[in-house]
C-alpha cells in the first residue's frame, strides 16, 4: 500500500515537473531581461588601462618563465653530464 501511494506520488510529482517548466523557463528570462537591464559597461579608460595591465603581466610571466626554464635546464644538463661519467 506505502509502495503504491509513492509512485503515485512519484509519477504525479514527475507530471507537475514537467507541466511547470513552461512557467519556469518564463520566470528565468524574465529574472535574466531584468538582470541585464543592471549591467553598466567599463569606460573605454578602464578598459584601456586593465588592458596594459594584462599586456605588462603577460610579458613579466614569459621573461620570467623563460629565464627559469633557460637557468634550470643548464643546471640540469650539467648534472646529467656529471652523473653519467
Amino acid at each position: 500500500m506505502a509502495r503504491e501511494q509513492r509512485r503515485e506520488g512519484g509519477l504525479l510529482g514527475a507530471i507537475h515537473t514537467i507541466r511547470s517548466w513552461p512557467a519556469r523557463i518564463n520566470e528565468f528570462y524574465r529574472e535574466t531581461r531584468l538582470e541585464m537591464k543592471r549591467v553598466t559597461r567599463p569606460e573605454f579608460k578602464q578598459v584601456r588601462a586593465t588592458t596594459v595591465v594584462v599586456i605588462i603581466t603577460v610579458f613579466f610571466f614569459g621573461f620570467y618563465l623563460l629565464l627559469a626554464d633557460t637557468v634550470f635546464g643548464r643546471v640540469i644538463d650539467l648534472l646529467v653530464k656529471r652523473f653519467r661519467g
